[in-house]
């Protein structure tokens, strides 16, 4: 049973536990670098690394998605971002990197945002995706699915992620009719990634929708503010174990459906990516760690998708710095600095064959500790 502490007379909170506080336990065994795969498969799209592209501007422009996808994950355009609300972005994206310290950032974000989405431009962004020969993925958020689904899915993409800070799979509203994530997805032939979400019950009912994937978390890190906005805060190591908890129950439930999980938060080094695959997850979603290679469209910034909301924005704006190496160098080195943040899918398989496993499914089996 999971620690459940009493905050105040009749008031409890169940304890949580973040990736920084635990860590990889090796086991009798270990295993040959070049013995170990870090493939995943998500439905019939193959991948080399468990990489999954968060869909900021500040990282995934239609040339930075191909180019991740080339070289084994999966890059995420976002179709309510600035390449479907501009012919070409190019001119604001470079002002964006080039607003340092200004107290202003917020409010240029939202202004730049503040443009309308073109659907032609989302048609030609999918074509421009497409053209590069990987698999074609777009996010939408819930809000505009219904409105912006059409034009998705006349474009022809691979795989539809639908993707706002916290979604669930019973919205209400007396205002609007809310999306029903059961019926749309089952209208639907390709598989759809949703999330985030927090808890045990909340991915259970994800996956119960016909989700393929569900993501974990709401992007958290340093420059995350959805802690001070909404006072939410998602310990990421339990997030994916209650997740996995979910899953194996679901599979119970279905006789063998499996779905990915997908976690999104916390993750700036390989230490931190090998731990939440340790935890359950099929793959991670990089958000801040991808602005830091040379391919990145704003130039080193980065921002959250949510950071540009017009009335709540969830994100500080971080200031460009100097990139640290090629997108290629960022995911397999090589690192001449030891803090994790070059090569991270080389410690993912270094951490892997250190610790005996060959591949991800196996690597979720490995024991963790606390050691905070």
């Amino acid at each position: 049973m999971r620690d459940v502490v009493e905050i105040g007379l009749g008031k409890t909170a169940q304890r949580g536990y973040h990736l920084d506080d635990i860590a990889i336990v090796p086991s009798r065994r270990t295993r040959d670098v070049d013995d170990v795969s870090t493939a995943w498969q998500l439905d019939a799209y193959q991948f080399g690394i468990p990489c999954v592209a968060h869909p900021s501007d500040a990282t995934m422009s239609p040339a930075s998605a191909v180019r991740l996808g080339e070289l084994g994950g999966l890059g995420v355009l976002n179709v309510e971002g600035l390449w479907t609300r501009y012919e070409n972005p190019a001119k604001i994206l470079e002002e964006l990197a080039g607003l340092g310290e200004d107290a202003r950032a917020t409010k240029r974000l939202q202004e730049v945002y503040a443009e309308p989405i073109r659907p032609d431009l989302i048609a030609e962004r999918v074509r421009e995706l497409r053209a590069g020969g990987g698999t074609v993925a777009v996010r939408v958020s819930p809000q505009h699915t219904l409105a912006l689904a059409p034009v998705i899915l006349d474009a022809g993409v691979d795989i539809l992620v639908i993707q706002g800070t916290l979604v669930s799979a019973e919205h209400v509203s007396t205002t609007d009719e809310p999306l029903n994530l059961k019926e749309f997805i089952a209208d639907l032939d390709l598989p759809v990634i949703v999330g985030g979400c927090t808890d045990y019950k909340t991915a259970l009912h994800l996956m119960r929708t016909g989700a393929a994937g569900v993501i974990v978390g709401i992007g958290g890190d340093d420059w995350s503010t959805t802690e001070s906005v909404l006072g939410i805060r998602v310990p990421m190591a339990t997030a994916i174990a209650d997740a996995a908890a979910a899953r194996r129950d679901y599979l119970d439930e279905t006789g063998g459906r499996y779905v990915h999980l997908i976690a999104d938060g916390d993750m700036q080094t390989s230490g931190d990516i090998a731990k939440a695959l340790g935890c359950g997850a099929d793959a991670v979603m990089l958000g801040e760690p991808l602005s830091l290679c040379e391919e990145a469209p704003a130039g080193g910034a980065w921002w959250h998708s949510a950071a540009s909301h017009p009335s709540l924005p969830r994100g500080a704006f971080e200031v460009a710095g100097e990139p640290i190496g090629s997108m290629e160098r960022l995911l397999f080195g090589p690192a001449d600095e030891p803090d994790g943040q070059l090569n991270l899918f080389g410690g993912l398989r270094r951490a892997m064959a250190k610790c005996g496993y060959r591949d991800l499914k196996e690597f979720q089996k490995v024991g963790l500790v606390l050691d905070r």
